[in-house]
């Protein structure tokens, strides 16, 4: 998050991606850099590194880096050393928008121009951050995201249904209104990934009404989750390594009357940094401790026992195993959506070894500031796939 590097006194902070160690930093003039955590002298870590002018100094040796990890000083080294080898480290681009630092990981010359996330319409949005380290595989993670129909038994108590017109965020839940638990998955492709609904019957006239929720999966990490009447909802899962993915919950909404602190959305998530989490964004509450699982609450009429939205699902795709064999799995009709994704980021992959642009790549593109999920009681006769689409979507 753009957070963690806003440090005044300049500390580096570690990161990993695709099984990559990195270090972060902004320099003497603001200016970020990416840079391999390791220094290419002997290997320390550049985390434990002077943040000087311009530039990120070795302890060990002196070797000091700048933001596109050319070698600037080597003061082990007889003067002029640095200019004259011409030594750089590995770095990588970053752009900051939308509450975090986002770096091209891909070859430099097919670098695009940076496009701002769905939750960043305008400079002024308001966005409020959970982050959150899940001890498991990315797949597992995403397939959890984009499953819509878990909501209904796993979140039941902080999502309780009422008789009210759409999703009503209250400081302790979201009400929602319908009590069905076996929605109808309905599924579009898309160019950007898919989007899918998720039809449910209402409390109210069910007879002319249906209850709508919309998914969208933006290829090849987000996910637009359908929103509450106070707040829009994303959320953004990185893969660290095989084993190992960064979690981040993002509700955010452009008008200004509208949205939720950031500490707030913490507290709302249970996942405040000292409370909940460690510095490492890592769960007090986890696997080892059986998530803190409060077995007389269950006994009172909490369905989980476990405290916070996201917790709880960590508790499901962790349990899996760090890995899970998914030949095992028994899926029924509301894992339409999961089996879309298995079979498109298959399809995708084996596409992509023989040369085809990656997910989500291909133009036309259409601006995710411009995508949207949807949520609200509809009449039978509307058709989902116009709710919440941009007028760049074509609808079939």
């Amino acid at each position: 998050m753009a957070e963690e590097a806003a440090a005044r006194d300049g500390t580096p902070v570690r990161s990993r991606l695709l099984g990559e160690n990195l270090v972060v930093f902004r320099d003497s003039q603001g200016r970020l850099g990416v840079l391999g955590e390791h220094c290419l002298h002997r290997g320390a870590s550049l985390a434990f590194g002077r943040n000087e002018e311009c530039g990120l100094r070795c302890l060990y040796h002196g070797w000091k880096f700048d933001v596109e990890g050319v070698v600037v000083d080597m003061p082990s080294e007889t003067p002029g050393a640095a200019a004259r080898l011409g030594k750089k480290t590995k770095s990588y681009p970053v752009r900051e928008g939308g509450g975090f630092l986002w770096i091209w990981m891909g070859p430099r010359g097919e670098m695009r121009e940076f496009e701002a996330p769905a939750w960043a319409p305008t400079r002024e949005t308001r966005i409020s951050i959970v982050k959150m380290h899940a001890a498991c595989n990315w797949a597992q993670v995403l397939e959890g995201s984009i499953d819509s129909a878990h909501s209904s038994s796993l979140h039941s108590t902080n999502m309780p249904s009422a008789e009210v017109d759409g999703a009503k965020a209250t400081g302790s839940a979201w009400l929602r209104p319908s009590v069905d638990k076996a929605p109808r998955l309905q599924f579009e492709p898309t160019s950007y990934g898919f989007r899918y609904a998720a039809i449910r019957k209402p409390i109210r006239n069910p007879e002319t009404d249906q209850y709508i929720r919309t998914t969208l999966f933006i290829a090849p990490f987000t996910v637009l989750i359908p929103p509450n009447d106070r707040y829009n909802l994303a959320q953004m899962l990185i893969p660290i390594d095989d084993v190992n993915t960064m979690f981040y919950w993002v509700a955010w909404h452009p008008d200004p009357k509208k949205g939720i602190p950031q500490e707030e959305w913490r507290r709302f998530c249970a996942a405040s940094v000292g409370v909940d989490l460690d510095e490492n964004y890592r769960k007090k509450r986890n696997l080892e401790n059986r998530y803190l699982q409060d077995r007389e609450a269950m006994a009172r009429g909490d369905w989980t026992g476990i405290q916070g939205i996201p917790t709880q699902d960590m508790a499901m795709w962790e349990s899996m195993g760090p890995i899970t064999d998914r030949s095992r799995d028994s899926p029924g009709a509301s894992d339409l959506a999961v089996a879309q994704f298995r079979r498109m980021m298959l399809a995708a992959a084996k596409k992509f070894q023989e040369g085809a642009p990656a997910i989500g790549t291909a133009e036309p593109r259409i601006p995710h500031v411009k995508l949207a999920s949807f949520e609200g009681i509809v009449p039978k006769t509307t058709d989902w796939r116009t709710l919440g689409a941009a007028q760049e979507e074509p609808v079939s």
